[in-house]
C-alpha cells in the first residue's frame, strides 16, 4: 500500500500538465484574419456534429444503463449490485464522452496555431502540434486513471464492498466507456471518411483542383472530420482501452489476492499506469530539446521523445515491481518489459508498412504506374502481409509473459498456481505496454492537427514554404496515426487474452456462488480452478463462428456506411459546381454549411446499425444456447466464450489489415506527390499524372479501411469483453 499515493498524485498532475500545455498552445500566434475565419468554420462544424452525436449517444446510454441495472439486479437477485453496475456504466460513459470532447476542442484550437507556426519553422510547428495533441493524451489518460481508481475507492471504502468483489462491480465503468467509444468512433469515422472521399473524388479527380482547395464545398466538412474522427473518436477509443484493460488486470489480481491476502496485486495496475504518466510527461517536455531545428523530417524528434518515454517507463517498472511484488518482482518485471518491447515492435512494424521510406509503400507507388487496379491489388497484398508480423509479435509476447509469470515464486503459493500467476504475467505485459499511452495518443492527435494546419494554409493562401512544412508534417502525421492504430491493435490483442481470462473469472465467481457442477460433475470452488472451453463442442464452435462473422459483418456495415454517406456528399459538391459556375471562377463561395449538415445527418444515421449489432450479438448467442432444449446447461456461457475468444482474434487480425493497408495507400499517394517516384528515364512522376490519379483511387479505397472500420474494430474487441463481463450471469443456467 506504500505506493498507492502515486495514483491520485499522477492523475491530478497529468490534469495540471495538460492545462499548462493548453495554455502554452492557446497563447501562440493565430495567423491572419483569413486563417482565423477558416479555423472558426472548422470549429463550428465540429461542435455542431458532436453536439448532435452525443445527444444521440446519451439517450442510448441512459436506456442501456437502466436495462443493465435491471438485468444484473434481477439475475443476481441483488438490487444493490444492479444499481452499482448501472451507475458505474453511466460514470464510464460520461468520462468517455468528456475524453472525446476534450480531444476535439484542443485539436481544433491548435490547428490554426500550427498553421501560423509553420510560417516560421518546422521546429515551431512540431512543438505546437505535438503539445496540442498531448493535451488530449494526458487528459484522457488522467480521466481513465482517476475514473477507475475513484470508483474503485468509492465502492470499496465508502460503500464497504469486499476488496475481491469491487473489481467485478466496476466492470460497468469499462462497459460504459466502450459503449460511448464505439459510437463516437463509428460516427466520427463515417463522417470523416465520407467527407474525405467526397472531397477527393469530385475535387481532385473530376474537377482537377488541389486538395483543400477553397472552391470545394466538402473541404470544411473534410477538415471537421479529422477532428471528430481522429481526435474525438480516438480519444474515446483509447480512454476505454485503458479503462477496460486496467479493470481486467485488477480482476486477474483478485485470484492472487484471495490466496495471499495482499491487496497490492489488485492495485498494481493502477500504480504502474501512474508511473507511466510521469515518464511520459518528462518525455514530452524533452521533445523540443531533442529537436535541433535542422531536421527535414519531424519523425526523428517524435521518435526520440517516444524512446525517452520507453526508457523512463522501464525504470519505473523495475521500481514498482520491486516495491509491490516481493521475491516475484524480477519475473513480473520481465513480463512488463515484454509488454514495453511489444509496443516498440508495433511502432517499427507500423512504420515499416506505412512510411514512404520503406519497401511496402514504395511498391504500391510503383504499382500505380500501371493504373488503379494494380495499385489496389498490391495495397491489398501489403495489408494482408502485415498480419503475419502482428500475429507473431502478439503470440510471442503472450507466451513469454505467461511463462515468466508462471515461473515466478508466487505460482508456488497455495491457492495461486502456475495458471493464475501466468495470466497475471500477461496482465503486467499489457499494463507495461500502456505505460506510454499518453505519448502515443499525443502523436495520434498530432496527425489531424497538422492535416488541418495544411488545409488552413492552403485555403488562406499562405506562402509555399509554409505549405511545404505542413505537407511534410501531414505525411508524418499519417504515419503517427497509423502507428497509434498499430499500438491500439497490439494492446487490444494483448488485452484480449487478459479480458477473456477476466470473463472466465467472472463465470467462475458465479458458479462458486451457485454451487452448480459442470457437465462432468466438477464443482468450481476457487478462481484458480480451470474452466473447460472445448472448441470441439457444438456450442463453442458455433459461438466462435458467430464471432468471426460479427467482425466481418460489422466491417461491411461500416465501410458501406462510408460509401453511402460519401455518395450524398459527391452529389452535393457536383450540384454546387453545376448550379453555381462562379465557384470555379472564384467569384462565389461554396455552401460549406450545407455539406457539413449532409455529412452529419448521414454519419449519425449510419452509425446505429453496426453499433447495435455488436451489443446484441453476444447477448443473442448466449441466450439462445442457454435456453436451447437438449443442450448442456453450461452451453450459454461456453458459446459466448467461443464468440469472445475467436471473435477477438479475428477482430485483431482484420483491424491490422484494414489499418495498415489504408495507411500504406495514403502514403503511397503522398510519396508520389512529394516527387519521389521516378520513371525509367529518371524523370519525376508527380501530381496531375495518371499515376497520381491511380494512387488517389487507392487512397480513397483505403480511407474507410484505416479511419472507420479498422479503428472501430479496436473498440469492438474490448466492447465484446466488457459486455460479456457485465452480463455473464445472463448466460449461466
Amino acid at each position: 500500500m506504500e505506493l498507492i499515493w502515486i495514483v491520485p498524485f499522477s492523475g491530478f498532475a497529468a490534469v495540471l500538465f495538460a492545462l499548462w500545455l493548453a495554455w502554452d498552445v492557446l497563447r501562440r500566434d493565430t495567423g491572419t484574419d483569413e486563417m482565423r475565419r477558416i479555423a472558426n468554420m472548422i470549429f463550428e462544424g465540429a461542435n455542431a456534429f458532436l453536439s448532435r452525436q452525443y445527444r444521440t449517444i446519451a439517450i442510448m446510454a441512459v436506456a442501456t444503463s437502466v436495462i443493465i441495472g435491471v438485468l444484473v439486479g434481477f439475475l443476481d437477485n441483488d438490487i444493490e449490485l444492479g444499481i452499482l453496475t448501472g451507475a458505474s456504466f453511466i460514470v464510464g460513459a460520461i468520462a468517455s464522452g468528456v475524453a472525446g470532447l476534450v480531444g476535439m476542442y484542443i485539436s481544433v484550437r491548435s490547428n490554426v496555431r500550427a498553421a501560423a507556426a509553420a510560417q516560421k519553422s518546422l521546429k515551431e510547428a512540431v512543438t505546437v502540434s505535438l503539445r496540442g495533441g498531448a493535451v488530449s493524451g494526458f487528459l484522457v489518460t488522467a480521466l481513465s486513471l482517476l475514473g477507475v481508481s475513484g470508483i474503485y475507492a468509492f465502492y470499496s471504502s465508502v460503500l464497504g464492498n469486499e476488496v475481491a468483489d469491487t473489481p467485478f462491480l466496476i466492470v460497468g465503468f469499462g462497459f460504459g466507456a466502450s459503449f460511448v467509444a464505439l459510437f463516437a468512433q463509428l460516427g466520427g469515422g463515417i463522417y470523416t471518411k465520407a467527407a474525405d472521399v467526397g472531397a477527393d473524388l469530385v475535387g481532385k479527380i473530376e474537377a482537377g483542383i488541389p486538395e483543400d482547395d477553397p472552391r470545394n464545398a466538402a473541404v470544411i466538412a473534410d477538415l471537421v472530420g479529422d477532428n471528430v474522427g481522429d481526435c474525438a473518436g480516438r480519444g474515446a477509443d483509447l480512454f476505454e482501452s485503458m479503462s477496460a484493460e486496467n479493470i481486467g488486470a485488477m480482476i486477474l489480481g483478485v485470484a492472487i489476492f484471495q490466496a495471499t491476502g495482499n491487496i497490492e496485486w489488485v492495485l498494481f495496475p493502477l500504480v504502474l499506469r501512474s508511473f507511466g504518466i510521469l515518464a511520459t510527461m518528462v518525455a514530452l517536455i524533452a521533445v523540443p530539446f531533442l529537436t535541433t531545428g535542422r531536421e527535414k523530417d519531424a519523425m526523428g524528434p517524435l521518435n526520440k521523445g517516444y524512446y525517452t518515454a520507453v526508457g523512463l517507463s522501464a525504470g519505473f517498472l523495475a521500481f514498482t515491481t520491486y516495491m509491490m511484488m516481493d521475491d516475484s518482482w524480477v519475473w513480473f518485471f520481465g513480463a512488463g518489459l515484454v509488454g514495453i518491447a511489444t509496443g516498440i515492435a508495433f511502432v517499427f512494424i507500423t512504420q515499416y508498412y506505412t512510411s514512404g521510406s520503406w519497401r511496402p509503400v514504395q511498391e504500391i507507388a510503383r504499382a500505380s504506374k500501371t493504373g488503379p487496379a494494380t495499385n489496389i491489388i498490391i495495397g491489398t497484398a501489403v495489408g494482408m502481409e502485415t498480419t503475419a508480423l502482428t500475429a507473431i509479435a502478439v503470440g510471442s509476447a503472450l507466451v513469454a509473459s505467461f511463462l515468466l509469470g508462471a515461473e515466478s515464486p508466487i505460482a508456488d503459493q497455495e491457492g495461486v498456481g502456475r495458471f493464475s500467476a501466468g495470466i497475471f504475467g500477461t496482465a503486467v505485459a499489457t499494463m507495461g505496454m500502456l505505460m506510454t499511452a499518453a505519448y502515443i495518443l499525443a502523436m495520434d492527435t498530432f496527425g489531424p492537427i497538422t492535416d488541418n494546419a495544411g488545409g488552413i494554409n492552403q485555403m488562406a493562401g499562405a506562402p509555399p514554404e509554409a505549405r511545404e512544412i505542413t505537407d511534410s508534417l501531414d505525411a508524418v502525421g499519417n504515419t503517427t496515426k497509423a502507428l497509434t492504430k498499430g499500438y491500439a491493435v497490439g494492446s487490444a490483442a494483448l488485452a484480449a487474452f487478459l479480458l477473456f481470462s477476466a470473463y472466465l473469472n467472472k463465470v467462475k465467481e458465479e458458479l462458486i456462488e451457485s454451487g452448480k457442477p459442470l457437465a462432468d460433475g466438477t464443482v468450481i470452488t476457487s478462481l484458480s480452478d480451470t474452466l473447460p472451453i472445448d472448441l470441439s463442442t457444438v456450442q463453442v464452435f458455433v459461438g466462435a463462428l458467430m464471432g468471426v462473422m460479427l467482425v466481418f459483418l460489422f466491417s461491411s456495415l461500416t465501410i458501406r456506411a462510408v460509401g453511402t454517406a460519401s455518395g450524398h456528399i459527391i452529389e452535393e459538391v457536383r450540384r454546387q459546381f453545376r448550379e453555381h459556375p462562379g465557384i470555379m471562377e472564384g467569384t462565389e463561395e461554396p455552401d460549406y454549411a450545407r455539406a457539413v449538415d449532409i455529412t452529419t445527418s448521414a454519419a449519425l444515421r449510419e452509425m446505429i446499425a453496426p453499433g447495435m449489432l455488436v451489443i446484441l450479438m453476444p447477448v443473442a448467442v448466449g441466450l439462445i444456447f442457454r435456453y436451447m432444449p437438449g443442450m448442456d446447461p453450461n452451453a450459454g456461457w461456453q458459446a459466448v466464450a467461443g464468440l469472445l475468444m475467436v471473435g477477438t482474434i479475428g477482430g485483431v487480425i482484420l483491424a491490422t489489415f484494414l489499418n495498415n493497408s489504408g495507411g500504406a495507400w495514403d502514403n503511397a499517394k503522398k510519396f508520389i506527390e512529394a516527387g519521389k517516384l521516378l520513371d525509367d528515364e529518371g524523370n519525376v512522376i508527380g501530381k496531375g499524372t495518371d499515376t497520381h490519379a491511380a494512387a488517389v483511387v487507392g487512397d480513397t479505397v483505403g480511407d474507410p479501411f484505416k479511419d472507420t472500420a479498422g479503428p472501430s474494430l479496436h473498440v469492438l474487441v474490448k466492447l465484446l469483453s466488457t459486455i460479456t463481463l457485465v452480463l455473464a450471469p445472463l448466460f449461466i443456467a
